[in-house]
């Protein structure tokens, strides 16, 4: 009778242990599960950079991407304006497993950079979003734990936190707020390698296309360490356009109008 007992308060323990990792690994995946499908898109959009004392920089950028079956999304990101960044294009393909690749070509020089993984959380084109926030985030990139429900916006929420698995990141953990209604994504919290708060991303005017696929048009990245902000005002999104892999090949980064 005492081992059964024993027995029962093991399997409880661990239950209890294992429950809130596989319930956040579900909400993940069912938001990945709700955006499949979209195939290809592409989307104009303004980037507007503001410092402490609310002066802003506009930048003007068009960017394509495409879904791919059993592996991370590839996007491409063109800078039209203003002129000191005019002609700038980035690059990422993103991984389940590996690290994910990335590749800036500066107009000025004539030359593709490598981003290494070890700048991954080195800020994009001075922006408040890292290289790392930039493409598609994997399921397989993180490790989860459901933390709670909770309100936010007056929306009902999974509230999951979650923990980079490649080391060249710059964020101990994540905490992301779920839509429960929708699965889409509304808070995403970011915590430094000292796991002191750094920025905050707000997902806001969400569009439904295709009678499936969200969209969020406007995304508000606040750093709270530096009183920086970068907000992405997103323009109307193309879906199924045709575009293939041919369209996102480094080698013709020089070449991209």
């Amino acid at each position: 009778m005492l081992k059964h007992i024993f027995f029962l308060s093991l399997v409880s323990s661990l239950y209890a242990a294992t429950e809130p990792a596989q319930r956040g690994l579900e909400i993940a995946r069912q938001v990945e599960a709700k955006d499949n499908g979209w195939g290809d898109q592409q989307v104009q959009a303004k980037m507007i950079l503001r410092s402490p004392n609310e002066k802003e920089v506009v930048r003007v950028i068009r960017t394509k991407s495409l879904e791919v079956t059993g592996d991370g999304d590839k996007a491409l990101i063109v800078f039209d304006q203003p002129l000191d960044v005019k002609g700038t294009v980035f690059l990422t393909y993103a991984h389940k497993q590996n690290e994910d690749e990335q590749w800036l070509y500066l107009p000025a020089l004539n030359r593709v950079k490598r981003i290494s993984a070890s700048n991954r959380s080195g800020p994009f084109m001075g922006s408040e979003f890292a290289y790392e926030d930039v493409g598609s985030q994997e399921v397989e990139q993180f490790t989860y734990q459901y933390l709670r429900d909770e309100k936010f916006d007056n929306t009902d929420c999974f509230v999951v936190e979650r923990y980079p698995t490649q080391s060249s990141s710059g964020y101990k953990r994540q905490i992301v707020w779920v839509d429960k209604a929708n699965t889409r994504l509304q808070k995403i919290e970011y915590y430094d390698l000292k796991d002191k708060l750094l920025k905050t991303l707000v997902f806001k005017k969400y569009q439904l296309y295709a009678g499936k696929f969200w969209r969020s048009l406007l995304w508000e990245m606040t750093n709270h360490q530096t009183q920086k902000s970068t907000n992405i005002e997103w323009d109307t999104f193309k879906l199924k356009v045709g575009l293939n892999a041919n369209d996102f090949d480094q080698n013709a980064l020089k070449r991209v109008k």
